[in-house]
């Protein structure tokens, strides 16, 4: 039930303020010990892969819309924070592979326990856009005759014989089968007859009392259960099920009442979020705009006030009207004017004063330069800067103060929170307001400046300034053409992303990525590892190892946009090894994972894009097709 997984967020949300304000007190403190610090960095990486199981755990089941949004942004925290803890480990280590046999001891894990849990919303959000891209490439292939053909080889006569004796065996079978169930009908239908003939005892009468009674018993029994599982299902109408007095039977009210909260998950999930934005606009649009409008006006009033005339309109680039409605006093904001005015005087005299120097060829002063000795002093290690506690912080604030103390057994339908999407809504309406309130004050300002001061607009000065002096502009020098580089570039921009990635596909650059998961990458831990590095020698990895390092390197960062942008840059993966160990599998399963194309930049591919210009051109296509959102 989603009260199940309501309560599953809010268990581990729990966990993860725990363990932020663990972080505060320990990672924060400089530690000497390198042996301590791996230990206390091993332990959070393993407890934050714990609650990254459980976030993603619940997220996937959660069906209430803005609940699913606050989750997935402790989901996506989590996972920057594990990158980031990671590359702490591997600075520190000067390795990418880890002992972490002591770290699961002391906290009583196994070590399927460090595997990198990946969140399935990479592929469920996207589902239907990668189901489109997979038939288009299909097609595209299909079309190009590229797609690999099914090699079909004739049979051996000792095959042909094997498969027909096969199909005769099953026939004569399916024969035997049939006529021994017409001579079971046939001595069933005699013995029948035999008993009618015959007078038959009170046992035997009670019998088959018994027998009708419980047939018809189960067939109400049986009729009672398809009707609540058509209910359930939603495929009868109340109304046909409502009994003479008007109500529903009581063992049908449980089922409706069910009906409601076990909604499926997919479909509700799915459905786009209510815009409030027209509804807000309406009810609350007129006392935004006449606010706007009372706090321009007074600030109009107060700045003639002080200064003896009326402001310049700021202009939209600056944010327009922002700059009048801030918290500041009018006087303030003249003594900031006149320090900004005298500042620029006093750098324009002291260049004045270094350009008559330099004419008099006088030397400048030369600066006394003092000897400090700095003391260097090792502070040992220390976190470096993150990211993602910040928002981590900020979606626990946020969870105790909407989600925490909320009673979700009411909400049935797991319907939206209006309030809140209105309050995500209400500064975009604002912003809206305000910029169509800058046009009229401003429109407002230059009618009452040309009434009172008798002044006009700038553009107004700017015209009759120009009129006067009937100078002619000059003309600029025409920019030279564009060459061969700027017509490819803008040729490729007039591209639609399909026809792109139909180019693209027909030339072999973008292959069709299989059907492999990171899970069938198979293999066991080498427990023998920790004791070489104890030794310090440096094993291989095994292949639970090279998971866990695709997952963090590969697929996190691709299929997260905040992880990607905020996380630590990974700008390439070297998968090195011989022949059949899978390295190609690791590249499928990258994009399998996480719902990316998959280019081959093979030198007989690359080829075909000959010469500087052209390699630029492969490249501009291959990195709009990869970003592009289909």
């Amino acid at each position: 039930p989603t009260s199940t997984y309501c309560q599953i967020w809010a268990d581990t949300q729990r966990e993860l303020d725990a363990m932020l304000q663990r972080e505060r007190e320990e990672f924060l403190q400089p530690q000497e010990d390198p042996e301590q610090v791996m230990q206390m960095l091993a332990t959070a990486y393993v407890q934050y892969l714990g609650i990254l199981r459980k976030l993603d755990e619940a997220h996937a089941h959660l069906i209430h819309q803005q609940k699913r949004a606050a989750a997935r942004q402790a989901l996506d925290g989590v996972m920057g924070r594990i990158l980031e803890i990671k590359g702490e480990m591997v600075a520190l280590e000067r390795c990418e592979c880890h002992s972490m046999a002591a770290v699961l001891m002391e906290l009583q894990r196994v070590p399927e326990d460090i595997e990198i849990p990946i969140p399935k919303y990479f592929i469920q959000e996207n589902l239907g856009i990668l189901q489109y891209r997979e038939k288009y490439l299909h097609e595209i292939l299909l079309n190009a005759g590229l797609l690999e053909q099914e090699v079909v080889t004739a049979m051996t006569l000792e095959e042909a014989v094997r498969v027909i004796q096969v199909a005769e065996r099953a026939r004569q079978g399916r024969a035997r089968a049939a006529f021994m169930r017409r001579i079971y009908l046939e001595e069933k239908r005699q013995s029948k007859k035999q008993e009618q003939q015959m007078a038959k005892s009170p046992d035997e009468a009670a019998t088959c009392i018994q027998k009708v009674w419980r047939g018809h018993r189960q067939r109400k029994e049986t009729e009672r259960l398809r009707e609540e599982e058509m209910i359930f299902l939603g495929m009868v109408k109340l109304s046909e099920m409502i009994n003479g007095t008007g109500s529903l039977p009581p063992e049908l009210e449980v089922m409706i009442s069910l009906q409601k909260t076990n909604v499926l998950e997919g479909e509700v999930q799915e459905r786009a979020n209510f815009s409030f934005r027209h509804e807000l606009r309406a009810a609350e649009g007129p006392h935004i705009k006449e606010t706007f409008q009372d706090q321009i006006t007074q600030c109009f009033l107060e700045c003639r006030h002080v200064t003896g005339r009326f402001p310049d309109y700021p202009p939209e680039k600056t944010g327009g009207s922002k700059a009048f409605i801030i918290e500041k006093h009018p006087e303030e904001i003249v003594e900031e004017l006149a320090a900004k005015k005298a500042q620029a005087l006093a750098e324009a005299e002291k260049n004045e004063k270094d350009k008559k120097r330099k004419e008099a060829k006088e030397p400048a002063p030369e600066k006394k330069t003092e000897k400090v000795e700095q003391q260097v002093v090792d502070e040992g290690w220390k976190m470096g800067p993150s990211n993602f506690l910040s928002m981590l912080e900020e979606g626990s604030s946020q969870f105790q103060v909407f989600w925490e103390n909320r009673d979700n057994k009411a909400d049935f339908l797991q319907d939206h929170d209006p309030e809140l999407i209105k309050a995500g809504e209400r500064g975009e309406v604002e912003e809206e307001i305000r910029v169509q309130v800058d046009e009229v004050m401003q429109e407002k300002l230059l009618r009452v400046k040309e009434a009172v001061d008798g002044e006009t607009g700038p553009g107004q000065v700017k015209a009759a300034k120009e009129k006067n002096s009937g100078k002619k502009k000059k003309k600029r020098p025409r920019k030279p053409r564009k060459g061969g580089h700027e017509n490819l570039m803008m040729s490729l921009a007039c591209r639609t992303i399909d026809s792109l990635y139909q180019q693209l596909a027909e030339e072999k650059l973008l292959i069709q990525v299989k059907n492999v998961n990171l899970s069938d990458y198979m293999g066991y831990y080498d427990c023998l590892g920790s004791l070489l590095r104890e030794a310090g020698a440096q094993p291989m990895p095994s292949i639970p190892e090279v998971r866990q390092l695709v997952a963090l390197y590969g697929i996190l960062p691709l299929g997260s946009q905040t992880v990607h942008e905020n996380g630590p840059l990974v700008k390439s993966l070297l998968l090195a090894g011989p022949a059949g160990v899978g390295k190609k599998m690791l590249v499928h399963a990258i994009c399998t994972e996480a719902g990316a194309n998959l280019f081959s930049l093979t030198p007989s591919n690359t080829v075909k894009y000959p010469g500087k210009e052209g390699l630029i051109m492969m490249l501009h296509m291959i990195l709009k097709v990869g970003n592009s959102p289909q």
